[in-house]
């Protein structure tokens, strides 16, 4: 009965409980029937409502959970609205909301009250401000632009800012992208390569043209990866929808995650002129597929190094060498939007694809129906939407629908600067401070049963 309550909707089992009582006068918990009195229910109500009160409350409080007990995820900053992606500048960072269009700053841990920056955008579906990067003091900014928030888009844009500090100054359109038909599929995600180029990618907007994989039609800078700054020619192309993109600290190769229709998301290793395929192949190619994929120049298709055949919504990619993270030098990891997941692939000796221990993974494919245990890192992240390894050598989560960014440390080097009170209690302990306020639930009740019989034995006597 108890387990039942639990798992139901709140007012429900305080409602349920009452009627419950008020029509047998009593409660059963397991074999133990406790007569009461209806200022007894009235009690036991109480009790039951703090009792849920502190179960639905504690979870806000709690923290994702990590499979390296030698690492914590701790919420390092909270308040913000909608973040979708962020890049440090010096020791601070900047965030950027989606829908607002505004660029937050975080100083010395803390989120700043007035943003540095705040651009009108065309916020529906995936519309909105989205991408950053930095080279040195130049911050690059991705949005679908528009003359008041929530209005029709004039274009995806990529403006060119110098960051003196205190503000994004010097703003200069470098790029004008289409934003339309939409409005999903815009892309954004940006990146810097190890020799300062900056990389842009940009989903198809839904349309069905050469750069989509049709036989016709011009190309019109959808679905592509965009070399940026320096300008140049398409980096990849065919590309249906894109949140992520990194550049491998070692050999300098671009990374991609790409999300599929109704399947077959995945994780690309994106070289010079590299075809992911779309509209004609998502996932791993059939014979029949390849014989139907036309050419476009140089561009060469090539199989995802992952791909998951239920959609998982991927997103951001991060790589991470540092102190406290030497095992996993060799890894990748990437975040999702769909199950709050974040998954680490154990890199080949190249550093070209990744190596499994499970030989149900030898395909490269989580199929329907088989377990993630061997790539799930982490849970409870909500929707991610970037990864970022910061100058202290941890790495920063952004959350959309927590509104947050959490930190992942070793536990050895945790710091305790972190806003507000939201990290203070990991989820681990949640599970033990719930069950104590259960037996402290019962406790009550039984000495209230207790009372009862001996008040009704004072007074036959």
């Amino acid at each position: 009965m108890l387990i039942q309550l639990l798992c139901c909707n709140e007012s429900f089992q305080v409602k349920a409980f009452v009627v419950l009582a008020k029509l047998t006068s009593h409660y059963k918990l397991g074999n133990l029937i406790v007569s009461i009195s209806y200022l007894h229910i009235l009690k036991i109500k109480f009790i039951l409502v703090l009792t849920f009160f502190i179960i639905g409350i504690f979870p806000a409080f709690g923290e994702p959970t990590l499979k390296d007990d030698t690492l914590v995820a701790k919420k390092f900053v909270s308040g913000l609205s909608r973040p979708t992606t962020m890049a440090f500048v010096d020791n601070d960072i900047l965030v950027l909301q989606k829908d607002d269009g505004k660029v937050r700053l975080i100083s010395n841990g803390v989120l700043q009250e007035k943003p540095v920056l705040d651009v009108s955008v065309s916020n529906d579906s995936e519309r909105g401000l989205l991408g950053i990067t930095t080279a040195d003091s130049t911050v690059y900014l991705y949005f679908t632009e528009s003359t008041v928030d929530g209005g029709q888009p004039l274009g995806n844009r990529i403006y060119r800012y110098v960051w003196d500090g205190q503000a994004l100054a010097n703003p200069t359109l470098i790029k004008d992208l289409p934003a339309t038909p939409g409005p999903n599929h815009d892309g954004g995600a940006m990146v810097t390569g190890l020799d300062g180029t900056v990389y842009a990618v940009i989903g198809d907007l839904n349309r069905n043209g050469i750069l989509q994989n049709y036989p016709r039609g011009e190309p019109d800078d959808t679905g592509v990866i965009l070399r940026v700054a320096p300008e140049g020619p398409y980096y990849a192309m065919g590309i249906r929808n894109s949140f992520g993109l990194a550049v491998d600290p070692v050999t300098g190769n671009l990374w991609q995650t790409e999300n599929g229709p109704d399947d077959y998301d995945e994780v690309n290793l994106v070289l010079p002129n590299f075809n992911s395929g779309w509209e004609t192949i998502m996932g791993p190619a059939t014979e029949s597929e390849l014989s139907l994929l036309p050419s476009f120049g140089d561009f060469v298709y090539s199989d995802p190094e992952f791909s998951w055949e239920e959609v998982v919504a991927p997103t951001a990619l991060s790589f991470i060498d540092s102190k406290g993270f030497e095992k996993y030098k060799n890894s990748l990891f990437v975040g999702d939007c769909n199950f709050g997941n974040l998954y680490g692939f154990e890199l080949n000796s190249d550093r070209t694809g990744f190596v499994f221990g499970d030989s149900a993974l030898a395909d490269k494919v989580i199929n329907a129906g088989e377990e993630m245990d061997e790539i799930i890192f982490g849970t409870g992240f909500g929707c991610i939407t970037d990864l970022e390894v910061g100058p202290d050598g941890f790495l920063y989560v952004v959350s959309l629908t927590h509104d947050a960014i959490y930190r992942i440390t070793p536990k050895s080097m945790m710091v305790d600067e972190v806003q507000g009170i939201d990290s203070i209690i990991p989820i681990p302990y949640l599970e033990y401070i719930i069950i104590a306020g259960l037996i402290i639930s019962v406790i009550i009740v039984l000495k209230m049963r207790s009372k009862s019989v001996m008040q009704s034995k004072s007074k036959t006597a």
